[in-house]
């Protein structure tokens, strides 16, 4: 039986689900997947993975990112990006490592390496009041 004073520590995987959509900002402590859609700002301490069915129109912020899907915006990885062979990504990547399989889509700028300094996992950030315009 766990003490009150001991932190809860969770290894769950956040899901959302395909034909969902969330506007807003989310944040979590832990890995969360994306197979719909998510119009607004992510910031997890765990890993981020866009299935092919899945959308994002904002900024992520996370540790390692695996994309299969959509996204529409700047990405930080304080780690390793991978942009699979269905990603479709428009926007700024700032990671530290990056792995792109043949036939990924980028358009953007890239900078990599030592990047984090700049990462925000140390923290998480607090919501945006900005609600982001919905993936078409």
């Amino acid at each position: 039986m766990a003490k009150i004073d001991e932190p809860v520590v969770s290894n769950s995987i956040n899901l959302i689900g395909t034909g969902t959509t969330i506007k807003g900002e989310v944040l979590c402590d832990s890995d969360i997947r994306i197979d719909g859609n998510l119009n607004g700002n992510l910031t997890t301490k765990g890993k981020v993975i866009i299935g092919p069915t899945g959308a994002v129109m904002g900024e992520i912020n996370c540790k390692n990112s695996e994309i299969s899907g959509k996204m529409d915006g700047k990405i930080k990885v304080s780690e390793l990006l991978s942009l699979k062979a269905t990603a479709k990504i428009s926007g700024d990547i700032i990671t530290n490592k990056l792995s792109i399989e043949p036939n990924a889509l980028f358009t953007g700028t890239c900078n990599m390496g030592n990047t984090t300094s700049s990462m925000p996992n140390a923290e998480i950030r607090q919501p945006d009041p900005k609600i982001e315009k919905p993936i078409k």
